[in-house]
């Protein structure tokens, strides 16, 4: 049937759009991101998806947001089912009792990544609708690491599909970089940008996004969360964690969760007003704390970004985070868009009173610093022998200092879980340093070690990424980005 839900921007420059055009859309052209104008209550019924697969799952969840006046069920359940045939677990995310709480092992994709689990489906997604269409897309997307690699295994070699993907110069992994840039497939473009952090990356974005006529020219979509459909797809892994923990729907949940950008967690907070019986969702931060500051004190203060052992999470500005403001500003949307036109200006954003308290109420927050992680890192391998990437670490850091404010052991038919958002191979320097012994890295990341790469390095300019991504689009060259063909001969030994 037709779906009621429309969308509409948070800052109010744009109401009544359908799915499609959510999903095309990326960024509104107003800069605010689009969101539905419902959310699905499914409190009273979701128990009747408890014995689904995982793929079986996102179809019901994907289902109650885009109607089948736009992708007919059949195919909608054909592509879920493509996006996890390659996870490498029959459950694609399983969930281990590590001690008295729970890993949800979200790394078993082609990148090793939670990304994986949005990307992998929205490439699919994408697809079809160009298919159908006749249109081409050029992708854009920043990365801190994980998101990259994820949009470029979703978006290779699919037809009518172009990939950008920017990136801070030295501040992802090595095994994060050789992800992204050993992928030679012509239509794949990685962009390293000089003397950049993951917010100027962010920001050359935004600023492509905002260039209306650029981005009609191009036909420019997103990758990164700011696209609705990657939060929609990753609601799923929450109700599925649920139901292997409690398969007769009988008890409550508390997620802590790694946060930079706030997507992993905005999808745990709509999963939550969709029904989901969650008890607490944590933020969980690491140095780089702009959410925590927030959820603690009410101030949303934009600082330098500091380079850590979790990069992946390095961002000074979350940009999911506005579609969490517009429900806490009661989805009022000249409110939200002076508030973040006054962001943009001074760096700081301040609530208090029932606001504060309100927020307060939907997210508890910890910052795991550099020593948190190392040590958790440590005594995890040494008391479990089980391996925690930074990332993840800084999760189970938060819920161990958060253990006797929310008393999350003691509760009566409740689980403790947190995120593990990566694989340990691919922080091998950070998870060696802890425990003082190398990674074993899967057999699909010890290759991509010495792979060839192809790699174009451009300064932090929107200007000049606009004139690479034309450029390479009108080059007839069919090793793709122009830009990058010198440097794929040079470490071919060519």
């Amino acid at each position: 049937m037709a779906s009621s839900i429309k969308y509409s921007s948070t800052r109010g420059g744009a109401s009544g759009l359908s799915f499609e055009q959510a999903v095309f859309e990326g960024l509104a052209p107003d800069g605010g991101l689009i969101v539905p104008d419902e959310v699905p209550d499914v409190s009273a019924t979701y128990n009747r998806w408890s014995k689904l697969t995982f793929g079986e799952l996102a179809f019901e969840i994907a289902s109650l947001y885009c109607g089948t006046d736009e992708v007919p069920s059949d195919v909608l359940r054909e592509m879920m089912k493509k996006s996890y045939h390659t996870f490498t677990d029959a459950e694609v995310v399983p969930t281990v009792k590590i001690g008295d709480l729970y890993i949800m092992e979200l790394f078993h994709g082609p990148t090793f990544a939670f990304k994986d689990v949005a990307l992998q489906a929205l490439g699919n997604l994408y697809e079809f609708f160009l298919k159908r269409n006749g249109k081409r897309l050029t992708v854009l997307g920043a990365t801190s690491g994980d998101t990259g690699g994820a949009a470029i295994y979703g978006m290779r070699g699919k037809q009518n599909v172009d990939c950008f993907i920017l990136f801070p110069e030295g501040r992802v992994s090595h095994i994060q970089q050789q992800q992204m840039t050993s992928v030679l497939d012509d239509n794949v473009h990685c962009v390293a940008v000089k003397g950049g952090t993951f917010d100027d990356c962010q920001d050359i974005v935004k600023d492509l996004f905002a260039d209306l006529d650029f981005k009609k020219e191009v036909g420019l979509g997103a990758v990164n969360s700011i696209n609705w459909a990657r939060i929609m797809f990753q609601i799923t892994y929450y109700f599925y964690t649920y139901f292997k923990l409690f398969p007769n729907c009988d008890g409550t949940m508390t997620f802590s969760v790694p946060t930079g950008n706030f997507g992993d967690i905005l999808a745990g907070y709509y999963a939550k007003r969709m029904g989901l019986p969650v008890k607490h969702l944590v933020v969980a931060t690491n140095d780089n704390d702009i959410l925590h500051r927030f959820f603690t004190q009410g101030k949303y203060d934009k600082y330098p970004v500091k380079p850590t052992c979790s990069p992946s999470m390095d961002i000074g500005i979350s940009s999911n985070f506005e579609r969490y403001l517009f429900d806490l500003f009661g989805k009022d949307s000249k409110r939200l868009s002076d508030a973040m036109t006054a962001f943009k200006s001074s760096g700081k954003l301040h609530v208090e009173g029932a606001d504060l308290s309100k927020a307060q109420q939907d997210f508890c927050s910890a910052c795991a610093t550099e020593q948190h992680q190392l040590d958790t890192i440590r005594q995890y391998e040494q008391k479990f022998s089980y391996t925690l990437c930074p990332h993840t670490a800084c999760g189970v850091s938060a819920a161990e200092q958060l253990r006797d404010k929310l008393q999350w052991a003691s509760l009566p038919n409740h689980k403790m879980v947190v995120l593990g958002t990566a694989h340990p191979g691919k922080f091998g320097d950070a998870v060696s340093k802890a425990t003082g012994k190398p990674v074993t890295l899967p057999p699909n990341l010890a290759c991509l070690q010495n792979a060839p790469t192809k790699l174009a390095v451009l300064p932090n300019s929107a200007a000049q990424v606009r004139q690479t991504i034309l450029a390479t689009r009108s080059s007839s060259r069919p090793a793709g980005c122009s830009l990058c063909v010198s440097g794929v001969r040079r470490l071919l030994g060519f």
